[in-house]
């Protein structure tokens, strides 16, 4: 699909700002509503964008490699702070900071993560729990989100630089 010139200045602004809201690309478009945005998406960026599982606007790696700027850093996690010392976490998590990869290496996904945990724990949970436990580890700063073509995860710092331990 070939992109008029708004379109790719439209894109490069979803890539620089995401995740993103209809909101916020609102302001930057100066269009009047959060209707007119998602409208402008689905009507001329359909096939570059997505909404990931919190609802906000992503791209795809084809558009970021389709516009010339950097793809947008998470805005919440700068404000989060930093990966905290210790964590108190459920037993599936704990296992999961167990098998998961460091972050200087390649990021998991919800599958590769579960294969890991069948393989090194033996043990089956359901691909919902790992998906939510990992959600949930995110929310701590334990776990960074690295988008592809589906999520990614992988430890937020090294595995000795957080102390776990696991509730009741």
């Amino acid at each position: 699909m070939s992109l008029t010139d708004e379109e790719r200045d439209r894109l490069a602004d979803v890539v620089r700002l995401q995740p993103t809201k209809n909101g916020e690309l609102e302001d930057a478009w100066g269009l009047d509503s959060g209707s007119e945005v998602h409208s402008y998406l689905e009507d001329h960026l359909k096939e570059y964008y997505y909404r990931d599982d919190d609802s906000l606007i992503r791209t795809t790696a084809e558009a970021n490699d389709l516009v010339d700027v950097e793809p947008g850093v998470e805005p919440d996690a700068v404000a989060r702070g930093a990966v905290p010392e210790t964590v108190r976490v459920s037993e599936l998590e704990a296992r999961v900071i167990d098998v998961l990869a460091g972050p200087d290496e390649r990021s998991q996904s919800v599958v590769s993560v579960l294969g890991a945990l069948r393989e090194a724990h033996e043990t089956d949970p359901e691909v919902d729990a790992v998906r939510r436990a990992l959600r949930s580890l995110e929310r701590q700063n334990v776990v960074e989100v690295v988008y592809r073509t589906v999520p990614t995860f992988r430890l937020a710092a090294a595995r000795d630089e957080i102390a776990v331990e696991t509730e009741g």
